[in-house]
């Protein structure tokens, strides 16, 4: 395949199946390779050995990737400054999440031999070319970054951060920067220091590692109320030697050089906690490693005796800001904002040389943390650097029976998409393949004879395209894992395969591994997730399943289904178990499996792309403060613990560290979200809806809520009652004349930042800045929603519930109030034509009946309530005119639907909300009848009609007409199913059978290759049974069913499917439902089958009869297959059984062209399995059945 020199076309997935006949790439490595040069680095093998976790996949089928008992990677790394990455040891208590990490020691520097020319002017150079055969340098070039414009210091080097960790190391001998004055160092002079990596790009597209050092960890301790201190120099000076020899005696790890570097009184700052805090007079402890700040913290919280000191009421020592992640403490002092740009003055900053470099960056500096500029995100620091994200798929050849495991199972493809910020369309697009592979239209596709090869050549392909950013679909829990592990087992035992040692070196720094480790992340929302997190260093990983998880409430997760909703395209789904045949056939098996394995790289990328994901992680980050990693692996607390760290310095405020178990749970027992009761109706007239613009943070504000405002319940009495209001619930906060809480503020300056982006995106000249503007505009506005629950999470880093109980207690305030004022005001004696009524409301929202008879009389009632309501509430708290139903259908509390009306001539969407149409516990009848219930119901506004389609469905349904893809449940196997699988877990895990989990375990005995595996979606229906046969018996393969002509158990999926829905949305529109909808005549005709002569059933000693094909007669001829009656007719009876035929083979073909095209796939067979996907998979199988049955028909025509 020839590559020109240029960037290739994008491929486009229409038409990438297009024949191709240039010649096959072929074999491209030459075996036996020892190392890789390039990208400034080389391959070295490690020698240390590895501590391997025993596998608990217990037995065959197991998938370890999905439910995570992984062998953690070690790390190599170390050298003249920097010796190992020092575990970040703060962790969020409220995420409820534990971690259990495998790690090794970290083994010596190991010798690299210098590269020419030199990396740290050109980046990667093309001397890893004779690796690839038959690549071409233009490619390689091209893989690679923009030529290096940084040669030395002479002038400001600006670049866009993406992540900033802490490494220790040994103190700089001299101070990189030439302005300072005999060059002294910043910080230690000796010792192991910490030492900030910050990761990044310039504006040019070169890669970056910046070396700050110098920034020490430090607490503040709060002396106990009434001590006397000497605080004298000296006296100072002996508390530090003395806590110096308490942290050397307590502290784990290495012996430091020093412990306790200084310790310094504070009098200028006050604790945040109340609105007059006892807590004035501070210890500043500075210590050398953020390893010690817990072990400090425990000594003076335990009680201390400090020389000098003199402590009437104990000597516990309170702690403040001990919880803060080392970086985040430095971004905060310097106001760096979260992946923003930063500027390295000229002669502040050293390049390093070629023997001191200890990334593959481009470029590698040095430099103080003083000398180092943060740039606002404004104006022209507003941009995006053009970063590079990768987007990659593999695909694994498993046995048999079992789903792939990276100790048996070959990687056998791997597809990449590069796409630089900024442009639309990837700049590389490539297969790495084991065996040859047909080309692929606008696509690289490189061929590899054995496995190991591959590995490596894709290794060197990574770092030659040097990503800032890896992403996938699912890639943190299976491709990445399943490619180290691969590589893992590749390199020892029968293999032993010494090229492969270097493999998991996929970060910017040298000699460093990627490491894994095991989560168990624990919400209310998510519940329990087991995952694996990997580190690459200098890299960001962004899987986009999780993400599409936490962010978008949706049917179903695979990437088909989110394709289809947010793309509307899909792929085929290539179920694992038919992938070793395409494998294990011919070059254009393999290309097929090559395309499928092409476009699930390239779709999350186009997923990143149409949500706009990039650029909102960015904004959130710059908004709120933290590194784009803490976004995508802590949860919400640390954004906004960010943001009031950093209003806190200014004001001199210091913020408490809670000790564990120092929150009263009984606290948290406040009334939540107020919800008025509905009025339940199926309304024609307009209902109007007022909402509450951001309704909890405007509470706050008007109400000044804050911890710094809050006055307690002993102390209310020393104020004059002028200076606080007194909440619903009995809480006392200090009017904002007074005092300004620092929330309001914080959440004052995000609002107001919200209203000049919004401002700026209407006016942005191009399609970038828009995106950059909307994603600022959200990251503010879930920003300031994030405070009322920061201070509610009672597991958190600082609750406060009576913050959190009177903003609800005054939300339900509002909330009646203006129930009260629009009943009121809005009457006939007022002149209104008629009576104003609330209908309903919900937190934030008030759903008002003027009785108006069309959408455009109602738009200015409600603009006028919204206006006089909004002046009876203080400031900033605003009702505002959103939107208008018309109809409005009211079912319950979070219960209704409605057509909404933003603009009087036309209706926007039906609105819905709580019903069944998104839920996949249900079957697709269901989504279909409560949704064209609905569309009738409010649409068409017939409900005559609505109720004579739902007794033709139910007729149908009982009379099995409804075709079986209607009728298809699924549900995923997840933790409690090992057990019943036989592949582990705990009997108490799987206390409550389930038909999915127990139809799984009859395919596993059936065939264990086709069957279900661990993490997979079970598709199934439900079939009748034996008298008082349970649900979970009865729970059946859609397929087999199909095949083996089962009965459907219609009533079951009238009385547990579609009865309570229909209740629900008929309950206020007609008397009786179940009268009206779920009995009568249409309810009467059943369908009663056949009973399967199953094994051990009484059928199997039932003999059938023989029936004539024509009146079904029984028939007394063995091989007869006509009466005496039909014989005369057998002419005619076969031309009706010939078009019955036809009529199947046309349906068939009909079929058959959808599933082409929804799959653009014209030219091959249809790999999909049908979960998910809207090819009609189950309509194709039935139609097939019947086919097979009509051929057979004609087939006893011809004996």
């Amino acid at each position: 395949m020839t590559t020109p020199s240029t960037r290739a076309a994008p491929m486009e997935l229409e038409s990438i199946h297009a024949d191709c006949n240039s010649k096959d790439a072929g074999s491209l490595l030459r075996t036996g390779a020892k190392r890789i040069r390039g990208g400034g680095g080389v391959y070295n093998p490690y020698t240390a050995k590895k501590k391997t976790k025993p596998s608990s996949s217990g037995g065959s089928g197991s998938n370890p990737y999905s439910n995570p008992n992984k062998t953690s990677q070690g790390a190599s790394g170390g050298g003249d400054h920097e010796e190992d990455l020092i575990d970040d040891y703060y962790h969020e208590e409220h995420e409820h999440e534990h971690e259990h990490e495998h790690e090794d020691a970290l083994p010596e520097d190991e010798p690299h031999e210098p590269m020419e020319p030199n990396p740290a002017e050109d980046g990667p150079t093309t001397a890893a070319l004779p690796f690839f055969s038959d690549v071409t340098e233009a490619t390689f070039q091209r893989w690679q970054r923009p030529p290096n414009d940084c040669r030395d210091n002479s002038r400001d080097l600006s670049l866009q951060w993406l992540d900033m960790d802490m490494i220790g190391g040994t103190a700089l001998r001299e101070n990189p920067s030439e302005l300072e004055p005999g060059r002294r160092v910043v910080g230690a002079a000796e010792g192991q220091v910490p030492i900030i990596r910050a990761f990044g790009v310039t504006e040019a597209g070169n890669s970056a590692t910046v070396f700050v050092h110098g920034f020490t960890p430090y607490g503040y301790f709060a002396l106990p109320q009434g001590s006397s201190f000497d605080h004298t120099e000296e006296n100072l000076a002996r508390i530090r030697l003395y806590l110096n020899s308490r942290l050397e005696g307590q502290a784990r790890g290495g012996k430091l050089h020093e412990y306790c570097f200084a310790v310094s009184y504070e009098t200028g700052y006050k604790s945040i906690m109340g609105y007059e805090s006892p807590h004035t007079h501070f210890f500043r402890v500075v210590v050398a490693m953020p390893t010690l700040i817990p072990t400090l913290k425990r000594i003076m919280e335990d009680g201390v005796d400090l020389p000098g000191v003199e402590t009437p009421e104990g000597n516990e020592y309170s702690a403040f800001e001990c919880n803060v992640p080392f970086v985040l403490r430095y971004m905060i002092d310097h106001e760096i904002s979260g992946a923003g740009w930063i500027t390295l003055p000229k002669k502040t900053y050293q390049l390093r040389d070629p023997s001191r470099r200890k990334t593959n960056s481009q470029v590698e500096v040095d430099i103080t943390y003083r000398d180092i500029i943060s740039r606002k995100p404004e104006g022209e620091w507003n941009k995006i650097a053009p970063l590079r994200t990768l987007s990659f798929d593999i695909e694994c050849q498993g046995r048999k029976g079992y789903f792939p495991e990276a100790e048996k199972d070959p990687v056998i493809q791997i597809a990449n998409a590069v796409t630089v910020y900024g442009e639309k369309t990837p700049m590389v697009q490539n297969v790495f393949t084991l065996k040859g592979c047909l080309p692929i239209v606008g696509a690289q596709v490189i061929s590899s004879d054995n496995e190991v090869d591959m590995l490596m050549k894709w290794r060197a392909f990574l770092e030659a395209c040097d990503p800032d950013v890896i992403t996938g679909y699912n890639v943190q829990n299976f491709d990445i894992p399943y490619l180290l592990d691969r590589a893992e087992t590749l390199g020892k035992g029968k293999y032993g395969n010494q090229t492969i040692k270097g493999f998991a070196q996929w970060g910017r720094i040298l000699n460093s591994k990627a490491k894994m480790k095991e989560t168990t992340f624990q919400s209310a929302a998510y519940g329990k997730r087991n995952n694996i997190e990997t580190t690459i260093e200098g890299r960001v990983i962004f899987d986009m399943l999780p993400y599409m998880q936490r962010n978008h409430k949706l049917s179903s997760y695979s990437l088909n289904s989110v394709c289809a909703e947010f793309l509307g395209q899909q792929k085929e789904d290539v179920h694992h178990s038919i992938i070793s045949d395409l494998q294990n056939g011919s070059d254009e098996d393999r290309h097929r499996l090559a395309v499928y394995c092409l476009k699930d790289a390239v779709l999350p990328q186009r997923l990143m792309d149409k949500l706009s994901v990039m650029v909102n992680y960015v904004e959130m980050a710059r908004v709120t403060g933290v590194p784009m990693s803490f976004l995508i692996s802590r949860g919400q607390q640390i954004k906004v613990l960010s943001m009031i760290l950093r209003k806190c310095r200014n004001e001199k405020l210091l913020v408490p560290t809670l000790k564990k178990g120092g929150f009263n749970p009984d606290d948290a027992n406040y009334e939540g979200a107020t919800v008025l009761d509905p009025i339940k109706n199926y309304y024609q007239v307009p209902i109007a809806t007022l909402d509450f613009a951001s309704l909890y943070p405007s509470i706050m504000q008007a109400y000044n809520l804050c911890y710094s405002t809050l006055i307690g319940p002993k102390e209310v009495h020393r104020y004059d009652p002028e200076i606080y209001k007194k909440s619903a619930n009995g809480h006392v906060f200090v009017h904002s004349t007074v005092k300004k809480g620092i929330l309001p503020t914080i959440l004052s300056e995000l609002l107001a930042a919200r209203k000049r982006a919004k401002k700026d995106m209407k006016n942005a000249p191009t399609e970038f800045e828009r995106a950059v503007q909307n994603g600022r505009q959200l990251a503010l506005k879930i920003s300031a929603n994030s405070v009322y629950g920061f201070t509610g999470a009672t597991v958190g880093q600082l609750p406060c519930v009576p913050i959190a109980s009177s903003t609800t207690s005054y939300g339900r305030e509002l909330l009646e109030k203006t129930k009260e004022y629009v009943e009121k005001n809005y009457t006939v004696a007022n002149g209104y034509k008629h009576d104003a009524q609330v209908v309903y409301g919900d937190t934030d929202s008030v759903m008002v009946k003027f009785g108006t008879k069309t959408v455009e009389e109602t738009f200015p009632l409600a603009i006028e309530a919204a206006e006089k309501c909004s002046k009876i509430f203080p400031s900033p708290i605003l009702l505002e005119f959103e939107k208008v139903y018309f109809p409005y259908l009211l079912m319950n509390k979070k219960r209704y639907a409605g057509l909404m009306y933003t603009r009087p001539d036309k209706y926007d969407k039906m609105d819905q909300k709580g019903l069944e149409t998104v839920r996949r516990d249900n079957c697709a009848l269901v989504r279909d009848v409560i949704q064209t219930s609905l569309d009738k119901i409010l649409i068409e506004q017939d409900v005559e009609g609505a109720i004579g389609y739902v007794k033709k469905q139910i007729s149908d349904l009982l009379q099995n007409k409804m075709d079986i893809s209607r009728l298809v449940i699924t549900k995923s196997l997840n933790k409690g199913a090992e057990y019943a699988l036989g592949i582990g877990g705990k009997k108490e895990d799987y206390k409550v059978k389930q038909a999915h989990v127990e139809l799984a375990a009859r395919m596993k005995k059936r065939d264990a290759g086709s069957a279900p595996q661990m993490g997979d979606r079970v598709p199934y229906v439900i079939i009748t049974g034996a008298k008082g046969a349970s649900t979970y018996e009865r729970g059946e393969d859609p397929i087999y069913v199909l095949e083996n002509g089962l009965a459907i158990d219609c009533k079951w999926y009238l009385s547990n499917q579609l009865s309570k829905p229909l209740t629900r949305i008929f309950e206020p529109i007609i008397e009786d439902v179940t009268k009206s909808l779920l009995q009568g005549e249409h309810t009467r005709k059943i369908f009663i089958p056949t009973p399967a002569a199953r094994k051990g059933s009484l059928m199997m000693f039932a003999v059938k009869t023989a029936k004539c094909i024509g009146c079904k007669a029984p028939v007394n001829s063995k091989n007869g297959y006509l009466c005496k009656h039909c014989s005369p007719r057998q002419a005619e009876i076969y031309l009706e059984k010939l078009e019955c035929l036809r009529v199947a083979e046309k349906s068939y073909d009909e079929l058959w062209s959808t599933a082409q095209k929804i799959h653009n796939s014209f030219h091959s067979d249809i790999m999909c399995t049908g979960d998910g996907c809207a090819c009609q998979f189950y309509r194709r199988k039935k139609v097939q059945a019947d086919i097979r049955l009509a051929q057979e028909v004609l087939d006893k025509f011809g004996r």
